[in-house]
């Protein structure tokens, strides 16, 4: 029974339905389904198929997005069930992101938000145009060990670096991931970056592989 369930929620997924997801989540705590065993079992398969049919270009970004917005709408129904069972996600650590100064692309970077937070990260998103204060004190507020910042401007790309130099010359010990359009390998090793990707997918890999460094 729980097995066909299962599939029929990692399909709401890919689909993108919201509404089915939060009612098959629904259906699944009414039924006495671990909540934990429904995200894993279930919706995370979901956000798998459509991340690899990103990466090898048969899915396209809009299904990306709603297939974020359905996982998100899932999880908000477990979440509380999760909380008071006190079976929390094991959580793999904690994200800071951020859309640099000057920079107010938000697409790309709530989509690996979402992604991260599906997958067990514990993210804090700071929205876009964050200055790189901001960044680093909300880093040292919640003991980060990622930070994540996009750029999808050339101009803005400096922040990027400014970002590092300064956690560097604070002496954090704390990772950073960098993506955006213009951002190529050559760049995030010039700027001496822990991690990038060109997608949200990528990004999750990216996190968890930073994680076991």
């Amino acid at each position: 029974m729980s097995e066909e369930l299962f599939n029929q929620m990692a399909q709401s997924i890919i689909d993108g339905e919201e509404e089915v997801a939060a009612e098959l989540a629904q259906k699944a705590l009414d039924a006495g389904i671990d909540p934990l065993e429904a995200i894993t079992n279930g919706y995370v398969k979901g956000v798998n198929t459509v991340g690899d049919s990103f990466a090898c270009g048969q899915a396209f970004l809009p299904e990306l997005v709603m297939a974020g917005e359905a996982m998100k709408a899932a999880v908000a129904v477990l979440e509380p069930a999760m909380k008071a069972a006190g079976t929390e996600r094991k959580m793999l650590g904690k994200v800071v992101l951020a859309t640099v100064q000057g920079d107010i692309h938000e697409i790309g970077k709530s989509l690996v938000g979402t992604m991260l937070t599906s997958s067990g990260f514990d993210v804090h998103d700071l929205g876009v145009d964050v200055a790189t204060d901001e960044i680093l004190a909300k880093a040292e507020e919640v003991g980060a060990d990622i930070v994540g910042l996009s750029a999808l401007l050339t101009t803005t790309m400096v922040k990027q670096k400014e970002v590092i130099d300064e956690a560097t010359k604070r002496g954090m010990k704390v990772k950073v991931m960098v993506g955006g359009a213009p951002v190529t390998r050559e760049w995030v090793q010039r700027i001496e970056a822990d991690g990038y990707s060109e997608d949200a997918i990528g990004a999750v890999k990216v996190a968890m592989e930073l994680m076991r460094e």
